[in-house]
């Protein structure tokens, strides 16, 4: 009688929770950095079954890049969309930004989009095509949120929706480097103020003060 335990895809696979772990070893360790043990081991099973889940590493790493800009990178943007005052709903949005940037589960810092994804996009095929796909939807999304609030007669109807989206998204780009380079939660606040500014400034500026 064989009394072997085998080690392989648990009765109840939980594959958003396997996906999740697998994005904290990927952000932590980079794409050539996670080894297959490594992930297997941060999503409890072996490799065979990774192999039958995700088809390989790549697949595994394509899912993890829209798992993460489909949900967690969303957090700001929903942030954005919630708040009614347009000042507070950029203010959220960079401190919602910072939060996940200095305070993810995973213990990694920064963006995982910026700090992983970017660096290996030309090297995984498919990866460069999801990443321009999140950067289009995050520039989309604000820009919406700013056109709403043309339409509100909130912001100016000259405002440049389209060129403060861009402007915002390259703010937050700044603080997920600063906050992978280990600067705390506490200094990257103290530009808020001022990058709010920097996306709102026109004329409706001064009705802002």
């Amino acid at each position: 009688m064989n009394d072997t335990k085998k080690v392989g895809r648990p009765k109840k696979f939980d594959r958003h929770q396997a996906v999740e772990d697998a994005i904290g070893v990927f952000w932590t360790k980079g794409y050539d950095g996670a080894s297959m043990k490594l992930l297997t081991d941060a999503m409890g099973i072996n490799s065979p079954s990774l192999y039958a889940e995700f088809g390989d590493k790549a697949g595994l790493y394509l899912e993890a890049i829209d798992h993460y800009a489909n949900d967690d990178a969303c957090e700001p943007l929903v942030a954005l969309e919630r708040e009614a005052d347009i000042k507070d709903a950029v203010t959220v949005f960079l401190g919602a930004v910072i939060n996940y940037s200095t305070s993810h589960p995973s213990g990694a810092k920064g963006c995982f989009l910026a700090s992983c994804v970017s660096t290996s996009a030309g090297n995984v095929k498919g990866a460069a095509n999801l990443l321009q796909d999140a950067i289009k939807g995050t520039d989309a999304r604000i820009q919406a949120r700013f056109d709403l609030e043309k339409a509100r007669g909130t912001l100016p109807a000259d405002f440049p929706s389209a060129d403060q989206a861009r402007l915002l998204f390259d703010l937050r780009q700044g603080l997920v480097f600063r906050a992978r380079a280990g600067i705390s939660d506490q200094e990257l606040r103290q530009g808020i103020t001022t990058a709010v500014a920097a996306v709102l400034a026109s004329a409706y500026t001064a009705a802002l003060r």
